[in-house]
């Protein structure tokens, strides 16, 4: 019948390709990037659910714990500790000669004591060797260590106090031991200041001949370079030579500007109108010319008188002619004479302005050199200064040292003496147990955080919430009591009547109990199984919430990992739909390892792998469960050579489609997601896969690689739900007929 339907569906006319359904868009399915694992944040709820979980390893490791700590306390032998204070920089000590002389701090008195060296020193063997065989007359089992054991030396806090104690069994030993080392510590500092300032003044004697030595040697080398180069001091100096550039710099402006006159006045006497300017005041030229006018007057009267021929004129010509040379020779000689000292003034000029530059330059080669001079020089009087200094410090010191070593006092003064302790500081019982339980108590939790980190599964539905971020659809109680009674009827319920057997396993996995169902009380509906079968409806409706305008017809139950009870969660989902009134089908899809015939009790003889490899009818493979009528079962049938084959083929596409038509819901057991290929090629022509997460089973890495896996994948994930939910803080109390569905098995 389902091949004559298959053939004549114009769905399926083609052979060439698997058909499937479309898959609708149930929700706003988040992305997969919100599905990777968050962090883990660490809060009160979570810590109270690991206590309760470790509770046995709490208790059992702060047990032992807390035993050995009583042990302990209850067997220790009283301690008596008693203890002495040295005030070790009194006022008048060596902190006085620190203000002699800076640079003798490191051998007469550092800035400040070494408190940490000190106290190593004075708890040294070396020290107390002379201490230790003074005590063993009255004590002679004490030696260094055994000493050393019960020696406590520190510094209250910053002060300038030490503080000495000694713990030992016996409370009179304690005062007697303590009272001779406070001397003993005491003379130690006499004889230490002592020591330290002969040492300081061996010191000054071996430096003075050297600082002498070196101040001899400056004082030299100043004379020398004051001598080289004839000043005393270099500030004084500038002051000199610049005065000196300043007046060389005047002289050259008033010989530049004499120089420019000079030249002006020589290019002047080169022109025509000042020479003849010239000649106007020369006498002799003068006189010449003169004579000149005298001798053309007295011609031109005798040019009246006679021939131009005549004996007189010609005498006068002669003269005349004779006058001109003796004239032009006295303009020329003139003339140059002026030039001639406008020419030897412009020499002197430049001759004096030659000297002026070189006079500059000679300036200017010691102002550069001053600089380097100047730092020379001033080296030269630090150093000398300081060797000075030096000696005198040195001097000083000296004289107060040898001061110091005639004094007695004592350095160090004893503040607060020993004494005789009447009680024990150990054991303090109150003390140790309180902080035993404490430490015990961290101690087990310790150890549950360790057990805890080593636990790589869910705990909680919390957990699984923060840890997965996918939807959560429901959580179903643990009870591994409750048993399928295949021979009750429940179609036949009526309002008034109570089925009296149960029709659920529960979630205690994939294992099925054999024992026969019992009957049981109605009061037993409040301890479990009442819960477990309001958390089916809470499971069903989320699912069929998902999407309003288009309910789910078909899913894929499946797991990460084997074991998570994904087969009793799938079945369980089914008998409810199907008490709820919805025609269901329940698909055993796990060719590998079916589980669904063992839960239903129904034969496997023929299976969906018959009706895959086979022709035949779907009839013969639909079981109906016995007693729910409206829930039919078709199991997995024999195991098939290769299971991923025959779920790939177009005829389980085909039959898929088939089931969705004719059914309200269709649930697919399948094999677990990880690993195996199954579970993807029958989810794909469903709405979606729901995912099993088992309570203390759920291996944490295999479900987040899972998920990562899926995310090129077109499954659509409608959710989880939390398996095996141990710890449930409230439940409701409705819907009371359908308690007597469930039973608890007990024994008889």
């Amino acid at each position: 019948m389902l091949d004559q339907q298959i053939t004549n569906d114009k769905n399926y006319g083609s052979s060439t390709a698997p058909v499937s359904t479309p898959v609708p868009t149930l929700f706003s399915n988040p992305t997969f990037s919100q599905f990777s694992e968050e962090a883990s944040d660490f809060n009160l709820k979570s810590l109270f659910g690991l206590l309760q979980r470790r509770a046995i390893i709490i208790i059992g490791v702060a047990s032992v714990a807390m035993g050995g700590v009583i042990y302990t306390t209850f067997k220790q032998v009283p301690i008596y500790e008693s203890g002495f204070q040295i005030l070790v920089e009194p006022v008048n000590s060596d902190s006085e000669l620190g203000k002699i002389d800076v640079g003798l701090a490191n051998v007469l008195k550092p800035a400040g004591l070494d408190y940490e060296s000190q106290i190593q020193v004075l708890q040294s063997p070396e020290l107390l060797r002379d201490f230790i065989k003074e005590i063993q007359r009255s004590y002679p089992d004490i030696n260094y260590y055994t000493l050393l054991q019960g020696l406590t030396i520190r510094r209250l806090g910053q002060s300038k106090i030490i503080q000495v104690s000694y713990k030992s069994d016996n409370n009179r030993k304690t005062k007697l031991i303590l009272d001779p080392l406070a001397d003993y510590y005491l003379k130690y500092s006499l004889n230490k200041r002592q020591t330290k300032l002969r040492q300081g003044v061996q010191f000054v004697e071996a430096k003075l001949p050297e600082i002498r030595t070196r101040l001899g040697e400056l004082q030299k080398e100043m004379q020398v370079f004051r001598q080289r180069y004839n000043f005393i001091d270099p500030e004084n100096q500038s002051e000199v030579i610049s005065a000196q550039i300043q007046s060389l710099a005047q002289q050259r402006l008033t010989i530049n500007q004499q120089l420019t006159a000079a030249r002006a006045n020589y290019d002047r006497l080169q022109r025509r109108e000042e020479q003849l300017a010239i000649l106007n005041t020369a006498p002799l030229y003068q006189t010449l010319i003169g004579q000149q006018r005298q001798l053309d007057t007295q011609l031109s009267g005798e040019l009246t008188r006679f021939q131009p021929d005549n004996p007189v004129i010609r005498t006068l010509q002669e003269k005349r002619a004779n006058l001109l040379p003796i004239i032009e020779a006295e303009a020329a000689r003139t003339i140059n004479i002026r030039i001639s000292e406008a020419t030897d003034v412009i020499k002197k000029i430049e001759v004096d302005n030659q000297y002026i530059a070189q006079v500059e330059r000679q300036v200017q080669l010691k102002l550069d050199q001053l600089p380097v001079l100047s730092r020379q020089y001033t080296e030269i009087l630090r150093n000398l200064q300081i060797a000075n200094e030096s000696l005198n410090r040195f001097l000083a010191a000296r004289e107060q040292l040898q001061i110091e070593i005639a004094q007695t006092e004592l350095p160090w003064e004893l503040i607060q003496a020993a004494f005789q302790p009447q009680y024990p500081i150990s054991p303090d019982i109150t003390r140790n147990l309180t902080l035993g339980f404490v430490a015990s108590s961290l101690l087990g939790i310790g150890a549950a955080f360790l057990r805890e980190q080593t636990d790589n599964t869910y705990h909680g539905v919390e957990n699984v919430q923060d840890k997965i971020g996918l939807p959560l659809l429901g959580s179903l109680p643990f009870n591994k009591n409750l048993v399928w009674n295949p021979s009750l009827n429940l179609t036949n319920i009526g309002k008034d009547q109570e089925p009296e057997v149960v029709v659920d396993p529960l979630i205690a996995g994939d294992e099925i109990s054999n024992t026969s169902a019992r009957r049981r009380s109605r009061s037993s509906y409040y301890y479990g199984q009442g819960s477990f079968w309001e958390s089916l409806q809470v499971l069903y409706s989320n699912i069929q919430l998902l999407n309003s305008d288009r309910p789910i017809k078909s899913l894929v139950v499946s797991s990460a990992v084997p074991g998570d009870g994904k087969s009793t969660v799938g079945f369980s989902l089914a008998k409810t739909a199907a008490i709820m009134g919805k025609k269901v089908l329940l698909v055993d899809c796990d060719l590998r390892k079916s589980k669904v015939h063992k839960l239903t009790q129904l034969n496997n003889i023929w299976g969906i792998s018959s009706l895959i490899s086979s022709d035949i009818d779907v009839n013969q493979v639909i079981q109906e469960m016995p007693g729910l009528n409206d829930l039919s079962v078709i199991t997995a049938g024999p195991t098939p050579p290769d299971p991923a084959r025959l779920l790939s083929s177009d005829k389980m596409g085909q039959m898929m489609d088939y089931f969705s038509e004719n059914f309200d819901l269709v649930i697919y057991d399948s094999p677990p997601l990880s690993g195996l290929v199954d579970a993807r090629l029958v989810a794909v022509h469903t709405d979606g896969v729901m995912l099993v997460v088992r309570i203390d089973k759920t291996d944490k890495s295999a479900l987040k690689q899972l998920i990562d896996t899926l995310k090129a994948s077109p499954i659509n994930l409608l959710g989880v739900v939390v398996n095996g939910e141990k710890f449930r803080r409230f439940g409701y109390n409705y819907n009371y007929r359908y308690s007597s569905y469930y039973y608890t098995k007990s024994k008889r």
